[in-house]
């Protein structure tokens, strides 16, 4: 995405799912990508409010 943060305006009621579609990633999530609210492992159809801090973990392969 460019950067290792970013800001977004987000409507309020929100969901990660919004927020991941607002930066067109949503499709990661049927590919394991894994979803931080504030430092808590969290779904896609939890609450997002103003100041939270979401990060993205993408899938681990390994060998």
């Amino acid at each position: 995405m460019g950067g290792r943060e970013h800001i977004i305006d987000i409507l309020p009621n929100s969901s990660v799912r919004f927020v991941l579609e607002e930066i067109n990633l949503e499709k990661w999530l049927s590919q394991g990508l894994i979803v931080s609210l504030n430092g808590e492992k969290v779904q896609e159809d939890e609450p997002v409010n103003d100041g939270d801090e979401i990060a993205l973990l993408p899938p681990v392969s390994g060998g």
